[in-house]
């Protein structure tokens, strides 16, 4: 599975801060959780890389 396979899975997404300073993503699905924690400067590279692929996939919906 690559990032242009569709699949027909559905997860939640929560965001937010740790008491430890970390940022965590929290991806619950069906039967999995996965807790991933980032170090704030890690977690402004990833929101700069998520806004980056948005406008890239603003820009390819356009055309």
């Amino acid at each position: 599975m690559g990032i242009n396979t569709e699949v027909d899975v559905e997860a939640n997404l929560q965001i937010g801060p740790t008491s430890d300073g970390m940022v965590r993503l929290f991806i619950e699905g069906k039967g999995i959780e996965v807790p991933l924690d980032f170090d704030p400067e890690e977690a402004e590279e990833i929101a700069e890389e998520i806004r980056a692929a948005a406008a890239k996939a603003r820009a390819q919906h356009k055309r």
